[in-house]
């Protein structure tokens, strides 16, 4: 037991490659050269390796100014890497942020589109560029009628780059992803100190909507120096509310040929994130809802002195492919926590069936107890206690 317990917590879905650092050249987006370098390590196949020195992207922190929750930003920013990775596998692109659409650029077409007198006021300002991809707020009705009837549909761009080899010792762009960040609700306020409104965008408005913004981002993507020829993947995400306790989810993407500056088919994306226990889950999931209604009871009827049971499960065409738990206890001694731990992990076992990749986290007001990993596949599950 003491073994188990003090082994080393492996959190990749498999052993971390190490292989050789290496050195090369790389082009850059200006068409010159500079040095980089490969890192050895890689902690998963399912992660790209980052190209050395950590190049910063062109609109490093709009993410988190545009996206409503951390749990969106974290889920847009990773789940564009998965959404690229059919494309452009981890085996031989290397992943870089945007090196091409800078800050100014994304501020300016995240803009409404200015028409008539709003348009007027802007012509004196010599760099103002009309090219907000968001629809001109509608002039008719009240206030509220014209956020319902125009309502900011595009929250935040993102651009990711990937890079290939070319030749031995030389690396260039290979790829760019695009995400474009949809709002599910539009929230708005009528004059400062106003309470917040809040529309629901209808998600076949929202998609529709997405789908057109889309068409226009490819043709000035091409306009781009250095993204004229390259394949560009273009995802469409659909960010959840501020009040949400899950994230939002990708729901469509396409593939642009190098070249190309139109899109033809868009594929959807099949899924999303559910929270347990809640009557959505219940409703849409109602065997997974059971079985974590039975770990839950089963920890509640052996150990009393804990808080709640909450878990967030990652869905792709409707079948569960993760689960996270978060168990809050009382702490009353390490002994306690072995043992709860040693409970939990058992349940783990008797109720997750083995393709779902399960994570626990059981933690006091000190902070982080224990951990429980089982990937897919692993026949025991990994387990580590805090000291």
């Amino acid at each position: 037991m003491v073994i188990l317990l003090a082994g080393c917590l492996f959190l990749s879905a498999c052993a971390p490659s190490f292989g050789e650092e290496e050195e090369l050249v790389q082009e850059t987006e200006d068409d010159s050269t500079e040095k980089a370098i490969i890192p050895k390590y890689n902690i998963s196949d399912s992660y790209y390796k980052m190209i050395l020195p950590f190049k910063e992207g062109k609109a490093r922190g709009l993410v988190a100014e545009n996206i409503n929750t951390r749990l969106d930003i974290d889920e847009f920013e990773t789940g564009l890497m998965r959404m690229a990775q059919e494309e452009f596998p981890p085996d031989n692109h290397l992943y870089q942020e945007g090196q091409y659409l800078d800050e100014k650029t994304i501020r300016s077409w995240l803009g409404r589109k200015l028409e008539g007198k709003d348009l007027e006021e802007k012509k004196s300002d010599k760099s103002f560029k009309n090219e907000g991809l968001n629809p001109p707020k509608s002039s008719g009705g009240d206030y509220i009628q014209q956020n319902e009837k125009s309502p900011i549909y595009l929250a935040h761009m993102l651009e990711h780059n990937y890079l290939v080899r070319k030749g031995e010792n030389t690396v260039e762009l290979g790829g760019v992803v695009i995400g474009l960040a949809m709002n599910s609700v539009h929230y708005y306020r009528e004059a400062v100190g106003e309470p917040q409104r809040e529309y629901k965008i209808p998600d076949s408005q929202l998609e529709a909507e997405g789908k057109k913004m889309a068409a226009e981002v490819i043709k000035r993507v091409r306009s781009q120096k250095g993204l004229e020829k390259v394949p560009v993947v273009i995802a469409l995400y659909k960010q959840a509310p501020k009040s949400s306790i899950v994230p939002g989810s990708f729901i469509a993407s396409t593939v642009v040929d190098g070249g190309s500056s139109s899109i033809g088919k868009w594929d959807s994306v099949d899924e999303e994130y559910i929270f347990f226990p809640s009557p959505e889950g219940t409703e849409n999931y109602r065997e997974d809802a059971n079985l974590f209604e039975r770990f839950k009871q089963d920890i509640d009827d052996f150990f009393p002195n804990y808080t709640g049971v909450i878990g967030k499960a990652f869905y792709k065409g409707e079948e569960m492919q993760e689960l996270k738990i978060d168990i809050p206890m009382q702490f009353y001694g390490k002994s306690e926590v072995i043992a709860f731990t040693q409970f939990a992990t058992g349940k783990v076992v008797d109720y997750f069936p083995d393709y779902v990749s399960v994570e626990v986290n059981i933690s006091s007001t000190s902070g982080q107890e224990a951990l429980i990993v089982r990937k897919p596949g692993q026949e025991k599950p990994t387990v580590h206690i805090y000291q």
